[in-house]
């Protein structure tokens, strides 16, 4: 994988980038910030160095404390990252914002001291895929538009 072009932007498409991506390793935050950045429970990161991330249309930046930022959408909200401002050549994009996240894995925890346990093994929990939901269909079919993926 050593420096591949990888791509990925935000849900309405306004923000795109590619990065060079040399490793599958990736991990799940659990800080509060990025709990509130991400209104989730954690948020998938990917650590590359900033000189391989080439944005095509400048991302909105939130500066979520005074030690870092966040790059976002603003017309749909997505988040797509965080950087420290300063000491480092490194930023983290998150996972779900490349076209095909599916390659990587989560190889480790940090801010473990704000994670929510009972949601870190979900296995044997109902699944419910979204293709095979009607009522879901039927609003896409009613919309005129197909399923995202």
């Amino acid at each position: 994988m050593a420096g591949e072009p990888m791509s990925g932007g935000c849900a309405c498409g306004r923000i795109r980038f590619e990065a060079e991506v040399d490793t599958t390793d990736a991990y799940l935050c659990h800080c509060r910030m990025c709990q509130r950045a991400s209104g989730n429970v954690s948020l998938a990161m990917l650590n590359v160095p900033q000189a391989s991330v080439r944005w095509m249309g400048e991302p909105d930046w939130y500066r979520s404390s005074p030690i870092a930022e966040r790059p976002f959408c603003s017309a749909c909200g997505t988040s797509l990252g965080f950087r420290y401002l300063e000491d480092t050549d490194k930023m983290d994009l998150t996972v779900a914002a490349f076209d095909d996240p599916s390659c990587f894995r989560p190889t480790s925890h940090f801010g473990a001291e704000s994670m929510h346990r009972g949601w870190l093994n979900t296995e044997g929990l109902p699944e419910t895929r979204s293709d095979e939901y009607q009522r879901l269909n039927e609003r896409w079919e009613r919309a005129g538009a197909k399923p995202p993926g």
